[in-house]
């Protein structure tokens, strides 16, 4: 048996031999920490799982905590620290949870003079540290992620495909113009048009507040794909200061319809699906 195996049984015996009171006082001050916004229980649960996954880990310094016996105690801080960012908590308050324990275990041995535990509550120091920097890893990681899929849910919001008419959709953009959200638009219009049969769509620029070359390609793309698909597209929205900025910037939109209005590209809309429409007459 080696001596550090010794060391870490010492520690890791007044660790398990104390495990309910120190578990107490780790809720207690994360408790306090946190002012109320996670309940004793909810708290409770999740560091009894933390303490039993941390327990087996006593005596690594936390150098490398990429092993497979760190399996568990990574896990539960993944999901921990996710959970974490969908309530609203900060990095700060997530890693804090988990270093008051370090307070708690040097508040259990500060009246032992053994070295070999004080050499032990080091390194236990240390593997919290790195568990610690794990938790803020795994915060951002989730942060990101969360951050992309509100992004994409909004792309989804601000790019509807509207049916307007039996055979004519349109596509009311507000906002900017850019690569990713081209794609969005070109991909949901191509699917309307595939489930609708729809041979007209209508791409409304009357909310995009500035017309440059790389919006003009990015429509013009879009325009290209939809008539791959067989259908004519109209654009929209074509305002005095945008009509002005697409000739000084030489940009040419070839033969692609454009329009004023979305009602004026709905009136030439129905005139190709042979609809005419007429003010009716008053009595």
């Amino acid at each position: 048996m080696t001596a550090d195996a010794g060391r870490a049984r010492s520690l890791t015996d007044l660790i398990r031999t104390e495990a309910e009171p120190l578990i107490e006082k780790w809720v207690d001050a994360v408790a306090a920490l946190l002012r109320g916004r996670q309940t004793r229980s909810e708290l409770d649960r999740d560091f009894r799982e933390f303490f039993a996954a941390l327990l087996p880990l006593v005596g690594n310094d936390g150098r490398d905590i990429s092993g497979p016996e760190f399996g568990d105690i990574r896990s539960l801080l993944d999901e921990y620290s996710r959970t974490r960012v969908r309530a609203g908590f900060t990095p700060t308050e997530t890693a804090s949870s988990l270093f008051s324990l370090k307070r708690v275990v040097f508040e259990l041995t500060e009246n032992n003079d053994d070295p070999q535990v004080y050499r032990q509550q080091m390194a236990f120091s240390g593997l919290l540290d790195a568990l610690g920097l794990l938790t803020f890893e795994s915060y951002a990681q989730a942060r990101d992620e969360i951050i992309r899929e509100q992004s994409e849910q909004l792309l989804e919001l601000t790019t509807p495909v509207v049916k307007i008419w039996e055979g004519v959709l349109a596509v009311p953009l507000v906002g900017t113009l850019d690569s990713a959200r081209t794609q969005v638009v070109m991909e949901k219009l191509l699917e309307a048009l595939v489930e609708t049969g729809s041979e007209h769509a209508i791409i409304d620029i009357t909310g995009v507040s500035a017309v440059d070359t790389q919006v003009a390609q990015h429509l013009l793309k879009t325009v290209v794909a939809a008539r791959l698909m067989g259908a004519e597209c109209i654009v929209s929205g074509i305002r005095p200061q945008i009509a002005q900025t697409i000739v000084a910037l030489g940009i040419e939109f070839g033969d692609i319809v454009t329009k004023a209005s979305l009602a004026d590209a709905l009136r030439h809309a129905l005139r190709r699906e042979g609809v005419d429409v007429v003010r009716s007459q008053a009595v």
